[in-house]
C-alpha cells in the first residue's frame, strides 16, 4: 500500500507567482513506518510514497516518490533514520548498491534512506521526447551561437511539457523540501535527520527554511548556496576558486619533472595559447580534418579538467600539444556524455534552472563576464558564468524558486556544513555564507575537492559521525586536511 501524504504538512501561499510557504513549528506525531518496503538489490529495501504533484494544491494530482533503504546493521540498537540525497540532481535508486559502499559506515547507527527527486527514476521518472541540447561550446563564441543554444533549450523544454504533465512548473527545491517532510512522516520520524551532498544541499536549505523545527540533525556537504540574488555574486566565488586551481596546476607543473610543460612558465604559455586561439582557431586533426578549436572551447575544457589533481598530467600534455598546433584534446565531443538509461536522468537542466532563476540575456551575461575577468578570474574562472548560469538560457521560468536570503523556520538546530578548499563547483565561500544564515551553524573547512564525505575524507567523516550520532559539533577551530 502506498502512503498518501498531503495537506497536514504545512500551510502554503502563492505570492507574486513564486510559491512560498511555511510549516507549523510542531511536527505531526510519529505513527510508525508506514512505507510498504520490499526486497531489492539482494538485501536492500525499496518502496514509495504518494505526494501531491504541486504542494501548493495538495488536493490535486499525485505522484510517487521512490525510496531506497540501506538497513542499519543492528535494528535493535539503531539511532533512527538518516535521509540522504547525494546530489545531481539525478536519479539514484537505480545505483543503490554502488551508493551503499559510500554510505556503509552510516549503517552502523542508522537506517539510511535515499530518494529519487521528483520526476526522476522511481519518482515518476519522465522521459522527454527531445533531449536537452548539449552545451559543448559553452562558453559561447558569439551572440549567434548563444541564441541558437537558448532556442534549442526552449524547444526541448516545450516538447517535454506533455510528458511532464502535472509536474510542469513543479520541479524545484521548494517542492522537494515538501516531499522530504512527507518522507519523514511516512517513516514515522518526529524529526528529520538529513545528509545532503552537492545539489542535495539545495534541498537542505529549502527544508531548513520551510521545516526547520522538524530537523533533528542536518549535515550539508559541498554546499552550493541558494542565497545570492545577483548571478555575479553567486558565480564569483566559483570563478575565483577555479582560477586558483589553474595557479595550483601551474605550481605543480613547475615542481613536477614529468609534467609536459616542465621548465616553462605555464601561465605565460596559457596566455599565449589563448591569444593565438582567439586570433585563429587551432586545428584538431584527431577530431576530424576540418575541426578547429577556439579559445572559448579551451577555457571550457580546461575548467572541467583542472579541478582534480589526477587530471593534471593529461591536461599538461593537452596544453603542450595545443601550443604546438594540435588541439585535438580540446575538441568538443561529438555527443553528450552518456547518462544512465533511467527516466528523468535528462531533467537536470530544467530542475536546477528552476532554482537558479537568473536572467540569462546575452548582453547581461557579457557584462558579468567582463566584470569577472576584471575582478577575480581573468584567465579561466570567468567561463564558469556560462557553464552554470548560461546553460539555463531559454529554459522556462514558470514555477521557479529563485535564490533569496534564507529565513530559517523557528526551532532549527545547529547545522554542520563542510566545503572543499579547491571545489570550483561548490566553493568554500558558499558554505560560509550559508552558515552565516543559519543560527548556530558550524562551518568545517577542509582541504580537498567535491563531496568530502562520499570521497572518503577520514577527518570529515569522523566529525560527521560524532555530529549525527551525538550532536557534537566540531570545535570552532577545526580543520580537515586532504584525504
Amino acid at each position: 500500500m502506498k502512503t498518501k501524504i498531503a495537506s497536514l504538512l504545512g500551510a502554503v501561499a502563492v505570492l507574486g507567482g513564486v510559491v512560498v510557504g511555511s510549516a507549523s513549528a510542531q511536527p505531526p506525531p510519529a505513527t510508525g513506518d508506514s512505507v510498504a518496503w520490499r526486497d531489492c538489490f539482494d538485501g536492500l529495501r525499496c518502496g514509495e510514497i504518494a505526494v501531491p504533484a504541486d504542494w501548493s494544491q495538495p488536493g490535486g494530482a499525485q505522484i510517487e516518490i521512490g525510496l531506497g533503504k540501506l538497513p542499519a546493521r543492528d535494528q535493535a540498537t539503531k539511532l533512527g533514520t538518516l535521509v540522504v540525497n547525494p546530489g545531481g540532481p539525478n536519479p539514484v535508486l537505480f545505483a543503490l548498491p554502488a551508493v551503499q559502499r559510500q554510505l556503509d559506515e552510516l549503517t552502523n547507527w542508522f537506517d539510511v534512506v535515499l530518494f529519487d527527486p521528483r520526476g526522476m527514476g522511481e519518482s515518476g521518472g519522465v522521459t522527454c521526447p527531445e533531449p536537452m541540447p548539449f552545451a559543448a561550446e559553452l562558453p559561447p563564441p558569439d551572440r549567434e551561437a548563444y541564441g541558437e543554444y537558448a532556442l534549442a533549450n526552449r524547444r526541448s523544454a516545450k516538447a517535454c511539457e506533455p510528458a511532464l504533465g502535472p509536474l510542469r512548473g513543479n520541479l524545484n527545491s521548494w517542492q522537494v523540501a515538501h516531499d522530504m517532510d512527507a518522507i519523514r512522516v511516512a517513516l514515522g520520524e518526529s524529526k528529520l535527520n538529513y545528509f545532503g551532498n552537492s545539489y542535495g544541499t539545495m534541498y537542505g536549505q529549502a527544508y531548513a527554511e520551510l521545516f526547520g523545527g522538524h530537523v533533528g540533525r542536518m549535515y550539508l556537504d559541498s554546499v552550493g548556496e541558494h542565497i545570492s540574488r545577483d548571478p555575479y555574486d553567486w558565480v564569483a566565488p566559483k570563478a575565483a576558486t577555479l582560477e586558483n586551481n589553474l595557479q595550483r596546476f601551474a605550481d605543480w607543473c613547475q615542481a613536477e619533472s614529468s609534467c609536459a610543460l616542465a621548465g616553462r612558465d605555464v601561465l605565460s604559455t596559457w596566455d599565449n595559447l589563448l591569444a593565438e586561439a582567439e586570433r585563429e582557431p587551432i586545428p584538431a586533426p584527431g577530431a576530424g580534418p576540418d575541426v578547429v578549436v577556439g579559445a572559448e572551447r579551451i577555457v571550457a575544457s580546461t575548467g572541467e579538467k583542472v579541478r582534480r589533481e589526477d587530471n593534471w598530467p593529461a591536461l599538461a600534455t593537452a596544453l603542450a600539444a595545443a601550443d604546438s598546433g594540435d588541439a585535438t584534446a580540446f575538441a568538443p565531443p561529438s555527443a553528450p556524455p552518456p547518462q544512465p538509461d533511467v527516466p528523468g536522468a535528462a531533467l537536470m537542466g530544467i530542475t536546477t534552472c528552476a532554482d537558479l532563476a537568473y536572467h540569462t540575456g546575452y548582453d547581461e551575461m557579457k557584462r558579468a563576464e567582463a566584470r569577472l575577468r576584471a575582478e577575480v578570474a581573468p584567465r579561466l574562472g570567468w567561463g564558469m558564468l556560462w557553464t552554470t548560469v548560461g546553460r539555463c538560457a531559454g529554459l522556462p521560468r514558470t514555477g521557479s524558486f529563485p535564490p533569496h536570503p534564507l529565513q530559517p523556520a523557528p526551532g532549527l538546530p545547529p547545522v554542520l556544513i563542510a566545503n572543499g578548499s579547491n571545489d570550483g563547483g561548490a566553493p568554500p565561500e558558499h558554505g560560509r555564507l550559508l552558515a552565516s544564515q543559519l543560527p548556530g551553524a558550524r562551518y568545517l573547512p577542509a582541504e580537498g575537492n567535491h563531496a568530502l564525505y562520499l570521497s572518503g575524507n577520514r577527518c570529515v567523516r569522523d566529525h560527521v559521525h560524532r555530529y549525527l550520532t551525538a550532536g557534537e559539533l566540531p570545535p570552532p577551530d577545526a580543520h580537515c586536511s586532504a584525504a
